[in-house]
C-alpha cells in the first residue's frame, strides 16, 4: 500500500515512544492529495510500524484499507488529505458497518485528523498540529496514549453520504471560485500564494463579491423543518430565543442568498463559518444569510472569525430541514463542489464519530 519515498529524515528528530507502552493506531493516507507526497510517507514511516500505514489512490483501495482496519480492530484511525478524506473513510466505515454487513455489531474506531489537507477545517477543529513536526507529534502521541482527549462530533447526512458541512448559494460559489482561481492563476509564481488562506480571499474578494455586484444574489427560498424534532432560532450568543420550530413547519419563507449547515465550526484555514455547531447533540447549526456583497467584504475579517452577526444572517438549530430554491443554486458538501441543486434535504446522521482532540476537549 506504500509509495516509495524519495528520501528520509533524520530518526533523531523524530519524538521517542520507548518505553511507553504502544497503542494499535493505524494511519490512512490519500495519495491524491497535494501534501501527501513520498516525503510525508517516509517521515511517517519512522513513527508508525509499516504494516499500520496504509495509501490510498482509489475507491477500491479506501473499500480494501477499511476492511483490513475492521479486521484488525484499530481502536484509533488517522486520515490524511484533508476534509473529503476524512468524509471518504469514514463514509466507507459505516458503509461496511451496516446492520447485515460483515463487521455488523462492531463499534467504528475513534478517528485523528492530519493536517495534510488544503483547508484542514477538522483538523483546526481538532486542535491538530502543523507542520511535519506536529503532524509526527500527533501520531506518536496517539501511540503513546498520551492524547489529552476526545470530542464526539455528528455529522450530516446529505443525498445518503454523511459529511460535517453543505451548503447551496455563495459558499458554494466560493468553492466553485477558490477551484478555479487555484486551477487558472495558482501558476508558476502564484501557486503558493494562491493555494492557501491567499487563494480563499482572492477567490472571495476577485471573483465572488464581483460576481454578485452585478448579478442577483437574492433567490426566493423555502425550508422545512423535518419530522426528526421541534427547531430553534439562535441568538448571537449561542442560546435559543423565541418560540420552538414544530417539525414540519415553515422554518424560513424568503430570499436567501445562502442556506448551509454543518455540525462543527469551520470551513478551510480557520474560517469559523458556523460558530455554534456542534454546541447541541444530535443538532445541526443552519444558516441563512440575506446580505450584500460590499458588506461582506467589509465585515470579511470578523465573518471570518465567527464574531459577525448582522440582522442578515439568521441561525438556527435543527436536527433535519429540507431545503428549496426558486432555482438551481451552486452546491457543496463537505467542502468539494458538487453542482447545482434547487432542492436537498439534511439531517444529522443517526451515528455520531468519536474524534481524537490535542487540546484535550472531552464531550
Amino acid at each position: 500500500m506504500l509509495v516509495q519515498p524519495l528520501r528520509s529524515v533524520d530518526p533523531r528528530q523524530i519524538p521517542s515512544v520507548t518505553g511507553a507502552p504502544e497503542h494499535k493506531v493505524a494511519v490512512l493516507l490519500n495519495a491524491n492529495a497535494r501534501k501527501v507526497d513520498a516525503r510525508v510517507v517516509k517521515s511517517l514511516s519512522h513513527v508508525v510500524p509499516e504494516q499500520d500505514l496504509f495509501l490510498s489512490r482509489s475507491e477500491l483501495d479506501c473499500r480494501r484499507i477499511v476492511q483490513t482496519v475492521l479486521e484488525r480492530n484499530y481502536p484509533v484511525v488517522f486520515t490524511g488529505g484533508g476534509d473529503g478524506t476524512f468524509q471518504g473513510f469514514v463514509n466507507e466505515v459505516f458503509r461496511q458497518l451496516e446492520p447485515r454487513g460483515r463487521f455488523s455489531g462492531k463499534r467504528a474506531p475513534r478517528f485523528g485528523v492530519l493536517k495534510l489537507g488544503t483547508g484542514n477545517g477538522l483538523a483546526t477543529f481538532i486542535n491538530a498540529g502543523n507542520g511535519s513536526d506536529g503532524i509526527l507529534q500527533d501520531v506518536v502521541r496517539a501511540r503513546a496514549g498520551e492524547v489529552p482527549g476526545h470530542r464526539r462530533m455528528d455529522l450530516l447526512m446529505v443525498d445518503g453520504q454523511r459529511a460535517p458541512f453543505a451548503g447551496l448559494g455563495v459558499d458554494g460559489k466560493l468553492l466553485n471560485d477558490y477551484i478555479w482561481v487555484k486551477s487558472n492563476l495558482g501558476r508558476g509564481f502564484f501557486k503558493k500564494v494562491l493555494s492557501g488562506p491567499g487563494g480563499y480571499f482572492s477567490a472571495v474578494a476577485f471573483k465572488t463579491v464581483p460576481h454578485y455586484l452585478t448579478n442577483s444574489t437574492w433567490v426566493e427560498c423555502e425550508i422545512i423543518n423535518g419530522k426528526g424534532g421541534e427547531a430553534y432560532r439562535v441568538g448571537p450568543d449561542g442560546n435559543p430565543v423565541g418560540a420552538p420550530i414544530a417539525p414540519g413547519a415553515t422554518l424560513f419563507k424568503g430570499e436567501l442568498m445562502m442556506a448551509a449547515a454543518a455540525t462543527m465550526p469551520f470551513y478551510g484555514y480557520g474560517f469559523r463559518m458556523f460558530p455554534f455547531a456542534g454546541e447541541r447533540r444530535g443538532m445541526m447549526q443552519l444558516r441563512l444569510g440575506q446580505l450584500q456583497a460590499t458588506s461582506i467584504l467589509a465585515n470579511l475579517p470578523k465573518l471570518w472569525t465567527g464574531r459577525w452577526f448582522p440582522e442578515g444572517i439568521q441561525d438556527f438549530y435543527a436536527s433535519e430541514v429540507t431545503i428549496r430554491f426558486a432555482r438551481p443554486m451552486p452546491f457543496q458538501v463537505g467542502g468539494d463542489a458538487a453542482g447545482y441543486r434547487e432542492e436537498v434535504k439534511l439531517s444529522v446522521a443517526p451515528e455520531s464519530v468519536e474524534l481524537l482532540d490535542f487540546h484535550g476537549a472531552v464531550n
